[in-house]
């Protein structure tokens, strides 16, 4: 399994975003100084209001570049613990095969592997924060919704 076709793969989903996040900010910026929305009286806040989502917006942008700078240097060498930048392929009691991904950004994110879904996990989130240090061959279990799931590890790569 080729992790840096998923690394790809994560960094066009997070450049997608920041330059969705620039494209929303710029047009909030244009809104907030048009000269058509300067206000009339005390109770016309177009321009205000457009200032505050521009703000926002920037805001946003900033945080995806984040994203992207906290991925760039993933570590992709295979891995023999769950840590940063570890695939890591659980089954669960009903021989399912789950592929996740662990990553400092992006939780939630799907990517497509061959004929696999990848799901990305942080180490924050309760899924990944079970998997940091584990080995192939343990068991885990999560709690979700007062239901218990358990998984075997069959590989981290």
């Amino acid at each position: 399994m080729n992790k840096i076709q998923l690394h790809q793969q994560l960094m066009t989903y997070l450049q997608t975003q920041l330059k969705n996040a620039q494209v929303a900010a710029k047009s909030a910026h244009e809104t907030a100084t048009n000269e058509e929305n300067i206000a009339e009286n005390k109770y016309d806040t177009l321009a205000l209001e457009a200032a505050y989502l521009a703000h926002g917006q920037s805001q946003r942008a900033l945080k995806c570049q984040a994203d992207i700078d906290a991925c760039i240097s993933l570590p992709l060498a295979n891995s023999v613990k769950g840590a940063l930048g570890a695939l890591v392929v659980l089954v669960d009691e009903n021989e399912q095969a789950k592929y996740l991904f662990v990553c400092p950004v992006a939780g939630g994110v799907k990517l497509r592997w061959q004929e696999h879904t990848v799901l990305v996990v942080t180490p924050e989130s309760p899924m990944g924060s079970i998997l940091i240090d584990k080995h192939a061959d343990e068991q885990v279990n999560i709690t979700i919704n007062d239901k218990t799931h358990d998984y075997d590890i069959l590989q981290i790569i």
